[in-house]
């Protein structure tokens, strides 16, 4: 099935409160802009390079998420554009977000990353590191970033079970934090469950899918 197809398919199974953010990495321009004459405008990237080099050729009213691990002197290449930040998993990375966003007057939404797999390959914090950021001193003078929610990566694995126990610890972190709102945080975004799992994201209370593969196919890792 073409590109649109598949979007269309995927977007016809969603509740109207969910996002659904194409997840575009090593994909070409023309991938994306067939996806855009399909109707889609959130796109996600996990480099930054690359991200940057598709917003100089993609249309301007598309949103950038990105969704990768963040590298803290890189993030100047994407804050003059960038739309969401998914995977902030550490306060100094949220004062760099912060500085550069300031330089280009603008405020970046940001979700913290929680740590909800078993894999040690995977970034996040644990709730108490995000309970404790978002009450300290230092985070309340950030404002440039505002927090809008969480993110979290399952475990890879074939065990539904598994996934969805660590699907319910994000959805009760969200809760948990939910009440610590402050002028720079806010949080509505819970941003979990990819190609593979998203529907039982959903069942555990996401509101933010990434998709890629269920969209443009498997992916060209030799680019």
């Amino acid at each position: 099935m073409s590109i649109k197809e598949n979007l269309i398919n995927i977007k016809s199974t969603l509740p109207e409160h969910v996002s659904l953010v194409a997840v575009s990495k090593t994909k070409p321009v023309s991938d994306l802009m067939e996806a855009y004459h399909a109707g889609q405008r959130v796109f996600g990237e996990n480099k930054i390079q690359e991200m940057a080099e598709k917003y100089e050729e993609m249309p301007k009213d598309v949103e950038w998420h990105m969704i990768g691990h963040v590298q803290r002197n890189k993030v100047k290449y994407i804050a003059s554009f960038v739309s969401l930040i998914h995977g902030v998993d550490n306060f100094k990375l949220l004062t760099e977000i912060n500085k550069q966003a300031k330089k280009h007057n603008r405020v970046i939404d940001c979700l913290l990353q929680i740590k909800i797999a078993s894999e040690d390959s995977k970034f996040g914090m644990t709730s108490k590191e995000a309970s404790d950021i978002m009450q300290s001193e230092p985070f309340s003078e950030l404002k440039h970033i505002k927090i809008t929610g969480v993110m979290g990566m399952a475990t890879f694995t074939d065990d539904e079970i598994q996934i969805k126990r660590e699907f319910h610890f994000l959805k009760s972190t969200f809760d948990a934090l939910k009440d610590l709102s402050t002028f720079n945080c806010k949080l509505e975004i819970i941003s979990m469950g990819m190609s593979g799992d998203y529907q039982l994201a959903i069942a555990c209370g996401s509101n933010m899918i990434r998709v890629g593969s269920s969209i443009f196919g498997v992916r060209n890792y030799s680019n």
